[in-house]
């Protein structure tokens, strides 16, 4: 299996390289980042008054980069909960495994990919956003696993996870692989909270360096910002300033917080996107799913503020 990926820590972004950028996060998150250090143990002893902000949203390199996720709580879901289905790596997850349960094994090739047979299975089953079957086999009839990221990631999950594993060239089920396959919520459990906050998705999504930030912060934040529904720009603005678009040069600032922030939580299906033209231009909207709500206990929850009914 030929891929890029990593799990934060195997490889972290050395803390001088991103230093630089602390001036560009906005003074209010900064100081709402610090309310939810507060938080982050009770044994803690954070001292308000040093205000140390590269302690706050950066780690040691020692440290995963990412890896400060203590205040985020991912709920137990049952099997039967209907909000599973808004994720697709969740869905693609279950497809494999009860794909490999019925055929007995994927054949693999010899750099341990899946072999196309299944790719294009995948790409015609999986219902992926933004990458329907008809836009991948319009320029070419043949898709190899690195060219559907979300395969080759989650190829990657289930290896880690050790939910299946490679043999005789073939990749075969685990009997923990086996057993998850028939219960969604506990896969779900096992499956989107390491996807979402252990991987380094710098590390498949082609950038040099990761967004700066937080997981926690992160998602703090977008639980707040986005509850009744934002623009891309406006929650990236939220974070780092409004000077940013994908007309200047802040365009690869919010490139990588797109492809290593956002597009993970849809893919988890924490987050839905959608787009529009207006005048000209692109705008990305981003929207809390209810699965969202559903699976994420977040220290920001008592900030939101309920729906207006007309």
């Amino acid at each position: 299996m030929t891929h890029n990926l990593k799990v934060v820590g195997s490889n972290p972004t050395p803390a001088t390289k991103i230093i630089h950028n602390i001036k560009r996060l906005k003074p209010d998150l900064i100081s709402r980042a610090f309310a939810f250090a507060k938080h982050i143990n009770a044994t803690s002893t954070f001292d308000e008054s040093s205000r140390n902000v590269e302690d706050l949203l950066i780690l040691d390199p020692a440290e995963a980069s990412w890896q400060h996720h203590v205040m985020i709580e991912f709920r137990t879901l049952s099997n039967d909960h209907p909000d599973l289905a808004h994720s697709p790596l969740l869905s693609a997850a279950l497809l494999t495994l009860q794909y490999t349960q019925d055929h007995g094994s994927i054949g693999l090739t010899k750099t341990t990919a899946f072999k196309r047979v299944f790719v294009h299975w995948a790409v015609e089953h999986f219902e992926w956003p933004g990458k329907s079957s008809e836009e991948m086999f319009r320029y070419s009839k043949v898709i190899n696993e690195y060219e559907f990221p979300p395969l080759e990631v989650l190829h990657y999950l289930l290896i880690t996870l050790r939910l299946g594993r490679h043999f005789k060239g073939e990749f075969r089920l685990t009997k923990r692989g086996a057993e998850l396959a028939q219960t969604p919520g506990r896969l779900f459990a096992e499956l989107i909270p390491f996807f979402v906050l252990e991987i380094d998705h710098a590390s498949y999504a082609g950038f040099a360096e990761r967004p700066f930030g937080k997981w926690d912060v992160w998602m703090n934040v977008t639980n707040v910002e986005a509850d009744h529904g934002t623009t891309e720009r406006a929650l990236f603005a939220s974070f780092y300033g409004e000077e940013h678009d994908w007309d200047n040069a802040g365009w690869r600032e919010m490139a990588a917080f797109s492809s290593c922030v956002l597009r993970p939580l849809e893919w988890a299906g924490l987050l839905a996107q959608a787009s529009e033209a207006r005048d000209g231009k692109h705008v990305h909207y981003v929207f809390k799913t209810p699965l969202w709500r559903s699976a994420l206990k977040l220290d920001t929850d008592d900030m939101l503020k309920p729906v207006s009914v007309q």
